[in-house]
Parts: structure tokens; C-alpha cells; sequence
């Protein structure tokens, strides 16, 4: 009997593994950007997939790795409240007076970017160092969006929000990281760069992040 009970739950953690670790990177770099250190990451991600293993019979669908970031999502913002909640604030929605611009700008092809041909000098270090200086939404909407290449209904669906709240938040996330940018440019100091990010974009993928719209 004992034998019977294991080849069943060999099976399903294979089928999990093969499943499932595939995706760990991705796992592991919306942690670290949400978490900001490394040790954090890999122990939120250690308990996103005990969590998903547990539950993972009741997966439906090819969507595997947008659910298992919906809970590496949801097991940081619970680790975060009980280690760093005065700490992990997460920004407003667009105030409604800016959304005439915000759809305007969406629906329609995106204006010119006078700072675009600066943005092909960004490097992947910069850049990682930009992020940091974002809130906590803007960075989880920019890795999904710009690194992890999620569609907006699947942002969605990590998220826990609207779909109609994605747009609007990744178009100014896409602005505060532009503005942030020209800030640096304008007192740029002879700091050393922290340590690059995981999962940070590469130089091609720079000026998409910057710009409005893509």
C-alpha cells in the first residue's frame, strides 16, 4: 500500500518540476524586484513554490507561470507585512484629471520622445539603478511588462487589478522612470552603481521602457 501511495505523489512532483521550474528566473526576478535583496527573493520564491506545489492539482490551462507569480507576488506582500510594512508602500492610481491625457495617448499613436535617442545610451546597470528609485507599483508592472513580455490581461492576473488599471499604470510608470532618468542626468555624481538587478532589460529594451507607449 505504502508503494502505491508513492508512485502517485512521484508522478505529480516530476510533473511539478517539469512544469513548474521552468519558470523559477522569472519567479525569482519579480521577487527580487519586489523584495530588493537577493536573500529575501530566493526565500519568498522557496515558499511561492511549496505553496504552489500544494495546490498545483488545481491549475487549469496553459497559464502556469502567470499563476505561479500571482503567488510569489502574494507571498511577498505577506512576508512584507510582517517584516517591513512601514516599508512596502505601494503608490496611488492615476489621479482622474490626468486620464483624458493618459487614454488619449494610448489609443493613438505615441507622440514623438525628444529623449528617445539619448535612451539608446542607457546600460542594463543604469537602468536597474533607475528601477530601484521607482514605487513598488511601477517596478512590478515595468519587470512584467518590459522583461517577463506579459500581456495586460496576464498582468491583470498577477496583479490582482483591473485590466483597465494596467494601461494607465504602466504609462506612468513608463513616465517616472523617464523623469527619474533626466533627474540623474541633471545631478549625475560620481557614486558607484549598485549591483545589476536580476532580470534587468538590456540596452535594446531601454527605450521602450522609456517611452510612453509601445
Amino acid at each position: 500500500m505504502t508503494g502505491s501511495r508513492t508512485q502517485p505523489d512521484d508522478d505529480r512532483r516530476r510533473r511539478f518540476e517539469l512544469l513548474a521550474l521552468p519558470h523559477l528566473d522569472a519567479a525569482y526576478n519579480l521577487a527580487r524586484w519586489l523584495a530588493g535583496n537577493p536573500t529575501d527573493a530566493e526565500d519568498i520564491v522557496q515558499d511561492a513554490y511549496l505553496r504552489a506545489y500544494r495546490y498545483f492539482d488545481t491549475v487549469r490551462g496553459g497559464k502556469l507561470r502567470v499563476w505561479l507569480l500571482a503567488i510569489v507576488r502574494n507571498v511577498f506582500f505577506a512576508w512584507a507585512k510582517e517584516h517591513f510594512s512601514g516599508r512596502t508602500v505601494c503608490v496611488a492610481e492615476t489621479p482622474a484629471g490626468e486620464n483624458a491625457e493618459i487614454d488619449e495617448t494610448m489609443w493613438s499613436s505615441p507622440p514623438p520622445d525628444p529623449a528617445r535617442h539619448l535612451l539608446e545610451s542607457i546600460g542594463s546597470d543604469a537602468l536597474a539603478r533607475l528601477m530601484e528609485g521607482l514605487p513598488l507599483e511601477y517596478r512590478e508592472v515595468l519587470l512584467l511588462r518590459e522583461v517577463e513580455a506579459l500581456s495586460y490581461k496576464e498582468i491583470a492576473s498577477v496583479s490582482g487589478v483591473p485590466i483597465g488599471r494596467v494601461m494607465p499604470r504602466l504609462f506612468s510608470a513608463r513616465l517616472a522612470l523617464r523623469t527619474l532618468w533626466q533627474q540623474q542626468g541633471e545631478t549625475d555624481s560620481t557614486h558607484a552603481a549598485p549591483a545589476r538587478l536580476p532580470g534587468a532589460v538590456s540596452v535594446q529594451s531601454a527605450s521602450a521602457l522609456l517611452h510612453p507607449m509601445n
